[in-house]
């Protein structure tokens, strides 16, 4: 097993404890799509209570990506996978946190 095939595997264990169903195609699209950041410690996870980072993941990622641009839209969803995640934990691994963001404003179809 690869680097990145481990990573995916452990973001899908992160997830399915959340009680989140994965799509291991998806997952491992979105992975990708992370680049080099799932490698970097500090890059990899998403700090919610960050309000730049959550406006850089709402501006890069959800924005200029995904295409949407509806900013309310964008927080509520932002708002709901950290409420899925737990405020309090440290680890809401980005790519997991953007295949949660892409399920759940129907973006799948966008990889």
């Amino acid at each position: 097993m690869g680097k990145l095939e481990e990573k995916v595997t452990q973001y899908a264990g992160e997830l399915e404890k959340m009680g989140v169903a994965v799509d291991h195609d998806l997952l491992m699209k979105v992975t990708k799509g992370c680049g080099p950041s799932i490698y970097n410690k500090d890059a990899e996870k998403v700090s919610s209570s960050d309000k730049a980072e959550m406006e850089t993941v709402k501006k890069n990622f959800l924005m200029t990506k995904m295409g949407q641009t509806d900013s309310e839209k964008c927080d509520a969803a932002m708002q709901r996978c950290v409420d899925k995640f737990g405020s309090s934990n440290p680890n809401k691994y980005r790519a997991a946190f953007y295949y949660m963001l892409v399920k759940d404003l129907g973006l799948e179809s966008k990889y």
